[in-house]
């Protein structure tokens, strides 16, 4: 009775990933075309700005910045269809995976065995159900327009950069290393903590399921305990709250970092292009378009380092999903598991047991440490002790069978044996002549 070793986490994440996104490859093929249609016009419609300024404005063409103008016009209205386009496409897309994967999860979960069930903690799985499966649901929507359109949109906005003047893109470009260093940074520390804090809300959905029931709040009345569970939870909540700060200022550092050099770069680009126009080296027209492609070269930029933590949190959803997912389960039905035969109303079965030994799995073996409650003291990873040694006896059909014996004798584990709420470790538990296993 023992599990299939668990895949490594991290590594095989992304290509795992692929096949929930091939399933909707035909609408990430529209979401990728909105998404390009984006980046195109977003790069283009400053050099029209250009060219309006430099053959209308300049020359006096009252009929070249009519024209030039509802081109403008036309392209804004082209970029407000592609994010139509992409917003519903993210939609269909994006809940589709959240479709698939809480179906997946809860049937998995539906297969494991009852001792699964008496170590996992309910609010760690709603938790992986709810929270994880809807960031996972992130890396196949917006993290994926969202990193084409940036790079497609960083390329475009470039060679449009270069091609007017390279003068002023080599000094934009100078400042992006000292951009990217501090963000690369950071992205490892936000991993750590984005884990941290989905734990600690998971900890936190657990608590609440234990206590806001009858039970759970019957005993802590009886007990005197309200305090030390209003402590308890405080303590959790406070934890969450203090991670979610960090996070939250380690994430804004890679943006305040840009706001700063966007600012001094502009200045420069300003000084120099201002400079190169009086000297007439420059159009007016080229420097307009110069300082908004600018604008533009940075937004890209920032959006990508936010795509490098942002991928890193879904990462993480996908891993805690994954994880979930990979626990085989120790009971599992054979592929050509047949129907116990019928039998007349009221007529009980024949149960026979065969040199039947058990011993409870160990922790390891049905639960994952995610899932079990943090105060749980560490369990033993040697194999339990046997509870049934060797046993053999037949329940004639028809009639009374009765278990007799002191606590702890196996009289439960035996009636959890016949319906296979667990599998023996040794021997075999024969219905009406039918191993189980076959059933």
């Amino acid at each position: 009775m023992t599990r299939k070793s668990r895949p490594g986490l991290g590594q095989g994440t992304l290509r795992r990933i692929l096949p929930y996104a091939m399933k909707y490859r035909r609408l990430i093929t529209l979401l990728l075309l909105a998404t390009v249609t984006e980046a195109v016009v977003m790069a283009s419609s400053p050099l029209l700005l250009k060219v309006i300024i430099d053959e209308g404005i300049v020359p006096g063409r009252q009929d070249t910045v009519l024209w030039l103008s509802g081109a403008l016009v036309a392209a804004v209205l082209l970029q407000a269809g592609a994010t139509y386009l992409d917003a519903w496409t993210s939609g269909r897309i994006g809940e589709g995976v959240v479709f698939d994967l809480r179906h997946r999860i809860f049937t998995h979960v539906q297969k494991q065995p009852l001792a699964f069930f008496t170590r996992t903690q309910t609010g760690a799985l709603v938790s992986r159900l709810n929270g994880d499966v809807i960031g996972a649901r992130d890396a196949l929507t917006s993290l994926l327009s969202q990193t084409v359109s940036t790079l497609l949109t960083l390329a475009l906005v470039l060679a449009a950069m270069f091609y007017l003047s390279w003068q002023i893109s080599v000094v934009a470009l100078l400042a992006i290393p000292v951009f990217l260093l501090p963000a690369r940074l950071v992205i490892g520390k936000v991993r750590r903590l984005t884990r941290e804090r989905m734990g600690l809300d998971a900890e936190m959905s657990s608590l609440m399921n234990e206590r806001f029931n009858v039970s759970g709040a019957m005993l802590a009345k009886l007990y005197g305990r309200p305090d030390d569970e209003s402590r308890l939870f405080s303590g959790k909540a406070g934890r969450a709250r203090d991670v979610s700060v960090t996070a939250a200022l380690y994430g804004q550092l890679p943006w305040i970092i840009l706001t700063l050099l966007a600012a001094f770069t502009t200045a420069a680009v300003y000084g120099l292009g201002g400079r190169l126009a009086i000297d007439g080296t420059l159009q007016l027209g080229t420097l307009v378009a110069m300082g908004t492609l600018l604008v533009r070269l940075y937004e890209p930029i920032d959006r990508l380092s936010m795509l490098q933590t942002t991928a890193m949190a879904t990462v993480v959803s996908f891993e805690r999903v994954f994880e979930v997912l990979d626990l085989d389960p120790l009971v599992d039905e054979e592929p050509d598991a047949r129907d116990l035969p019928a039998r007349a109303a009221g007529d009980a079965p024949e149960v026979v047991f065969e040199g039947v030994s058990f011993r409870y799995p160990t922790a390891s073996e049905v639960s994952l440490p995610s899932l079990e409650t943090t105060d749980r003291p560490e369990q033993p990873t040697e194999p339990t002790p046997t509870v049934l040694n060797n046993l053999t006896f037949h329940a004639p059909a028809g009639r009374l069978t009765a278990l007799v014996g002191p606590s702890g004798a196996g009289k439960t584990t035996i009636t959890h044996l016949v319906p296979r709420l667990y599998d023996p470790t040794h021997g075999t538990i024969r219905i009406d002549g039918h191993d189980i296993r076959t059933l």
